[in-house]
């Protein structure tokens, strides 16, 4: 079982991948935006975040992801980024994730794939 905490500002998203990981016998916690997250986060100690990018602004995740990866606390915990932002702007980080300095994540996936995708995703990076 591992502790997976959901950084998302999208009530429904945060309730399908919660459910989703408890399906899988995880302990799950969520914040639903970048500062109350990085403020819990040392609460919960997660083995893994889950954070998405557009929540009251629009590269807010970006800067969470980094805060993370520059704190010795948090640096070695896997990221994965879950966004809607290619369907929403048009952008599409996949070759970017993974450069410490613009955005320090460990995997990258679209909202708009199956939900199943993600999850195995986040374990995944969990093994």
């Amino acid at each position: 079982m591992a502790k997976i905490f959901i950084i998302d500002d999208d009530p429904d998203i945060v309730n399908l991948l919660k459910m989703s990981f408890e399906n899988r016998y995880h302990e799950v916690a969520f914040a639903h935006n970048g500062n109350e997250g990085l403020k819990v986060i040392g609460e919960f100690n997660p083995d893994i975040v889950v954070l998405d990018v557009m929540m009251e602004r629009k590269d807010e995740g970006f800067d969470v992801a980094r805060a993370l990866k520059n704190d010795q606390k948090y640096k070695n915990i896997p990221i994965l980024m879950l966004t809607g932002i290619k369907n929403d702007l048009g952008f599409d980080f996949k070759k970017e994730a993974g450069d410490i300095r613009w955005l320090p994540v460990d995997a990258y996936i679209d909202k708009s794939e199956d939900l199943e995708l993600i999850v195995s995703k986040a374990e995944e990076l969990l093994s």
